[in-house]
């Protein structure tokens, strides 16, 4: 500071002052001897007054010395504590600078702590943002890479696709062209006027044209769509047709050859035949006529063989219905929402069949045979399968054979032409699946038990309107539905039935032979003939069953069939009209007690009563002991 230097400079010049340099001495009072010597030298007054004077000035002096190093030690005292204090204040600004100076530093440490601490904080900020970025970063490349995985799976999956629907079409077309070679005229046919191989060829070679469009578009490289295989299989599968058709008519054309050549060489023959068959008939009565005397009449219900099948087949439709007890019971909204969805599937394609044909039929029939085999379908825009249900298969073909049985009921019975496009789906979807099938005759059998045929009779301790129910009528409320009604539903399955035996599924790649073929309709048609007949319900079924399959058995059955229509005509059908007849006569014998539809009542058929009632004795004969055997 300028106060402090300019004090210790004043210090610094009086030190090197004379005035400085004097040096007081503390014995100047104590050492006044001088004092006495210089009076005891000369006692003269001269001396004495100079002495005075000199001891007054001496005197002076030393107070003037005295006063001075007063002074002096004053004003040495006042600059060493002066100087006591400058030091004092200079080594507490000294300490007040060193902690200034410790301050300044431990602020700098701490700014620097702190600095310290934010730059850490950013850093580990840093390094947490780019631990996320490279999270997201890892996801985004793992979502990249399971998208391309997939896009490769697809793309992979798409020419695996594309190479089969290359075979396909391959395939195809040489199948095509091979039909088409069949289509062309054999030497032996050349010589038939009636045959006309023109329209087929014309037609073979559109189809061939029609394939070979397709092929050039999937060799550039490009595979085929699934819209140009499903343009071949059509064209495949009507060039099979062009080739059945063409051998139906050379085949019919053969058989009218055969036939006519047989005529010729028949014509030598068939007085000799008829003779003989008139011959056969005679045998024929007599051996009829030794069995009348040894049975009372014919059947009253059916045979143990017939209903020992009967009863497998019920029990077989239990165990089904059993199977998917479990589904038809659930009680939680997603199982429930399944199971309606397998029977919309289910019953959906079924109640889809009426008079169509072609290409509707054929995707009718492949929904249905692509449920029944675990593929997913889809149904009312939901794709569903009974792989999602350990119990979908039995319950997808349990209500499948019901749906049938009930289109015959209801659509077939309205519809009498509805009954062939059903059954030929049924036909094939049996063929495919042996079990629906069985669950379709069971379901059949049991609303209506004449598709056995059986009669079943009335056990004791059985209400009446339970029997009434086994006999196949509805009952609602203790009301039992009318007759008309009631025939006319017996005759829409027995439709159903007899289009079923007869009918094939025309797209099947399968030769083997029909899983219920005509040989179970005639069977049918013999029991039928060896029980006896119900008022309506046996003249009802038996016209139906003749009208839609007569055709077909005569076909393969020809003289056999002729005999046994010969045997309706002239010995059945009068047991119809008596005993239609008796039935009216006891309705009106006893008004007030009217008998159960369809319930027989043996007692009056005995032979007694009969003899009484019928007037033609051949009659009687026959309807006491002739039974059918084929």
């Amino acid at each position: 500071m300028p106060s402090e230097s300019l004090r210790w400079e004043t210090l610094e010049a009086l030190k090197n002052s004379p005035k400085g340099k004097l040096k007081y001495s503390p014995d100047w009072l104590e050492n006044g001897e001088f004092l006495l010597y210089f009076l005891s030298i000369k006692c003269n007054l001269g001396e004495q007054k100079r002495l005075l004077s000199l001891m007054h000035v001496m005197h002076v002096c030393f107070l003037s010395q005295a006063e001075l190093s007063l002074r002096q030690e004053q004003q040495e005292r006042l600059v060493a504590t002066a100087a006591n204090c400058e030091s004092e204040q200079l080594k507490r600004y000294e300490e007040l600078m060193e902690l200034k100076q410790r301050q300044e530093y431990q602020s700098m440490r701490d700014m620097l702590e702190k600095e310290t601490q934010e730059s850490l904080g950013r850093q580990e900020k840093l390094r947490e943002e780019h631990r996320h970025r490279m999270k997201i970063l890892n996801l985004r490349l793992r979502e990249a890479e399971q998208q391309r995985l997939r896009e490769a799976e697809l793309e992979r999956q798409r020419q695996v696709e594309g190479r089969e629907r290359h075979r396909a079409i391959n395939a195809i077309q040489e199948e095509v062209l091979q039909l088409n070679q069949l289509l062309q005229p054999r030497p032996s046919t050349l010589t038939d006027p009636a045959l006309d191989h023109t329209p087929y060829i014309t037609r073979g070679n559109q189809l061939c044209s029609q394939v070979s469009e397709v092929v050039p578009a999937s060799a550039d490289g490009q595979f085929p769509s699934v819209e140009d295989l499903t343009v071949a299989e059509r064209a495949l599968q009507e060039m099979r047709s062009l080739v059945r058709n063409l051998q139906d008519e050379v085949a019919q054309a053969a058989e009218r050859k055969r036939k006519e050549q047989e005529e010729e060489e028949g014509k030598k023959k068939r007085h000799e035949e008829l003779k003989a068959q008139q011959e056969e008939q005679k045998k024929t009565a007599a051996r009829s006529a030794k069995e009348k005397a040894k049975k009372e009449g014919l059947q009253t219900g059916a045979d143990e063989s017939t209903l020992k099948w009967y009863n497998a087949l019920q029990d077989a439709a239990s165990q089904c219905a059993q199977a998917f007890d479990e589904l038809s019971k659930a009680k939680d909204t997603q199982t429930k929402k399944l199971k309606m969805e397998l029977q919309k599937a289910a019953t959906t394609p079924v109640s889809q069949i009426a008079n169509i044909s072609g290409a509707p039929l054929k995707e009718a029939f492949e929904k249905i045979d692509k449920l029944l085999s675990s593929r997913p379908v889809t149904s009312a825009g939901k794709t569903v399968s009974t792989s999602q249900h350990p119990q979908g298969l039995e319950f997808v073909s349990y209500k499948l054979a019901e749906k049938f049985v009930k289109q015959g009921e209801e659509e077939v019975a309205s519809n009498h032409s509805a009954a062939f496009p059903i059954a030929a789906v049924a036909s094939g979807i049996w063929e495919l699946h042996p079990n629906i099938g069985e669950l379709i005759l069971a379901h059949l059998h049991k609303k209506c038990p004449y598709a056995v045929p059986h009669y079943p009779p009335m056990e004791s301790g059985t209400s009446v309107e339970d029997y009434q129910k086994i006999l196949g009528y509805r009952v609602d409320d203790s009301k039992v539905e009318g007759q008309d009604s009631f025939l006319k539903r017996m005759s829409g399955m027995i439709r159903l039935y007899a289009a079923i035996i007869q009918m094939r599924w025309p797209y099947t790649g399968k030769q083997g032979p029909h899983p219920h073929g005509l040989n179970h309709g005639w069977r049918w048609l013999a029991q039928i003939l060896n029980m006896e007949p119900l008022a309506d319900i046996t003249a009802t079924i038996l016209f139906d069953f003749l009208e839609v399959c007569g055709n077909a058995l005569m076909k393969l059955y020809r003289g056999q069939f002729w005999k046994l229509i010969l045997l309706i005509y002239e010995e059945y059908f009068p047991r119809f009209r008596f005993r239609f007849q008796m039935y009216l006569e006891q309705l009106l014998s006893y008004p007030n007690k009217p008998y159960i539809n369809g319930k027989l009542i043996y007692s009056a058929f005995r032979r007694t009563n009969l003899k009484k009632k019928l007037k033609k004795k051949d009659s009687y004969d026959w309807f006491c002991g002739r039974n059918i055997r084929i």
